[in-house]
């Protein structure tokens, strides 16, 4: 089967399709003995020979899918050039590597899975799949129903509009709110930046599920291996099965 060849890259376990495109335009990549350099080549999965950096690769079969606690103060990378706390050191030693699915900012704690599954990776972070995630959210101050049905509709982030989400208050108090939000769109900070159009500052955020798959009782910090169920609810979730 003819595929991206930075997608085959990715599903090796080598690095991201975003790294893997960087390596490609550094030339040291190579289809069949030959360096490649075109972002968009294919090449057939079963028969090209793939190197990196002179050393052949093979795709990865053996996926591996994890959940993690990701705790507040700590970037959702394998790597960081400033020194920075990055998810990898809550990572439970693994034979092979994988990446963090979509975003959650520094500040933000919560649900975060990680796979080597290009695949499912991208069904699950693609737009076009409408994948829900849901957050609790802590903000200053009060609500009005007006700002509550307007966050529903949409609003305009950077030019852009949100797309509708699901709004719950669980709880009121004199100097702040509690809500969850529902939403499927991945754009950077965006919850953040949902509410500072209405003047709301968030306080505290927390993703709870994600692709119908929650939280539950795992500590911050802590990692565990997806159910075979869970694995299956995903992929259903996004078309795959």
């Amino acid at each position: 089967m003819k595929i991206r060849l930075n997608k085959f890259i990715a599903q090796a376990g080598v690095t991201s399709r975003r790294d893997a495109d960087r390596m490609i335009e550094e030339g040291r990549i190579k289809v069949n003995g030959q360096t490649i350099q075109n972002l968009g080549a294919r090449i057939d999965d079963k028969k090209d020979r793939v190197e990196v950096d002179g050393k052949e690769i093979k795709k990865n079969e053996d996926f591996v899918y994890l959940m993690m606690n990701k705790p507040p103060g700590c970037l959702v990378t394998l790597k960081d050039p400033f020194g920075r706390t990055t998810v990898k050191k809550f990572l439970p030693p693994l034979k092979t590597r994988v990446y963090p699915v979509g975003r959650l900012d520094f500040d933000s704690e919560g649900l975060l899975l990680l796979t080597n599954d290009g695949r499912l990776t991208f069904r699950l972070t693609h737009p076009r799949y409408q994948v829900k995630k849901t957050y609790l959210v802590k903000v200053k101050g009060m609500l009005q129903e007006k700002d509550i049905a307007q966050l529903e509709r949409g609003v305009f982030v950077e030019g852009r509009k949100t797309a509708p989400a699901q709004i719950e208050i669980l709880e009121e108090k004199a100097f702040f709110s509690l809500l969850k939000i529902q939403v499927h769109e991945g754009r950077k900070r965006e919850i953040r930046k949902m509410f500072s159009t209405l003047g709301c500052e968030v306080v505290k955020l927390q993703r709870i599920e994600f692709g119908g798959i929650s939280l539950g009782s795992l500590k911050k910090g802590q990692c565990r291996h997806l159910t075979p169920q869970e694995v299956k609810k995903l992929k259903r979730t996004t078309g795959l099965n």
